[in-house]
């Protein structure tokens, strides 16, 4: 597995006195199940904290207790039950303008009511849209919904999306969606981390917003969960790295964040 190109960018960061903040979302949990747990091993292993966006309506009682046995582990709010509402042809859509606003508003609003009482202070009130989609219209109702976050893909355009809701999205997802669904290999992987860091580091996009690594440990395969057990080894013993957790990721300036999470 080649990383040089990866580690020459956090060396350069090293060589500039600069501190190069991650944080991991996993997407799409739902039931205690395997792929869980195999996930959850392996934050707790290399003790790295993740943020887990998990679906209101397919939680199950099972799951809970399995998420809250790690230390390691928040809780964002996944849509509300990971429902396409778009027209055949249009891209898959939950969060849209497809439906009456008051229904998603209503529906959002209960989903986080659930989360809250399924997991306490391990819960933060943000938002990650299935597939990564949400129209404005939904944005705008986000503070009178109660939450203080979203998280899409990509480099946020500005870190204040609505009245105190801070934008931290992800930008790098290991899984080829288009190409079988396979695990894109580490060089492409390894590409895809660097040139975030490097924009970042360049003034090109965001400084502040850390480098989101994106999982969905339903659809990992072995080479997948290797190659992030391997990024994991990497990053922690390099100076210039720090993985935060999401509620300090979602602050308008993460960076501030130094110290190592676990």
């Amino acid at each position: 597995m080649s990383l040089r190109v990866f580690r020459e960018e956090l060396d350069a960061w090293s060589a500039a006195g600069r501190r190069a903040t991650f944080w991991w979302r996993d997407d799409d949990a739902g039931a205690a199940t395997p792929a869980l747990a195999r996930m959850l091993a392996i934050a707790q292993a290399h003790s790295v904290p993740v943020a887990i966006a998990a679906i209101p309506a397919r939680l199950t009682a099972e799951a809970v207790p399995a998420i809250l046995a790690s230390s390691h582990c928040e809780v964002l709010q996944h849509g509300i039950a990971h429902e396409n509402h778009a027209p055949a042809d249009e891209k898959s859509c939950e969060l849209g303008a497809h439906r009456p606003l008051g229904a998603t508003a209503a529906e959002l609003s209960q989903g986080r009511q659930r989360l809250e009482s399924a997991f306490g202070d391990r819960f933060l009130p943000v938002l990650v849209p299935p597939w990564n989609r949400i129209a404005p219209e939904v944005v705008a109702m986000l503070p009178t919904l109660g939450f203080r976050g979203l998280s899409t893909f990509s480099a946020r355009k500005r870190a204040h999306v609505a009245a105190g809701v801070v934008q931290c999205n992800t930008h790098v997802d290991p899984i080829a969606w288009r190409r079988g669904r396979g695990f894109v290999g580490a060089d492409e992987a390894c590409a895809r981390i660097a040139a975030h860091l490097r924009a970042r580091r360049d003034g090109q996009a965001d400084a502040t917003e850390p480098t989101g690594l994106l999982t969905h440990h339903a659809d990992f395969d072995a080479a997948a969960w290797a190659f992030v057990e391997r990024l994991f080894e990497t990053t922690r013993t390099h100076p210039a790295v720090s993985w935060i957790r999401a509620r300090a990721a979602f602050v308008p300036d993460a960076s501030a964040t130094s110290g190592r999470s676990a």
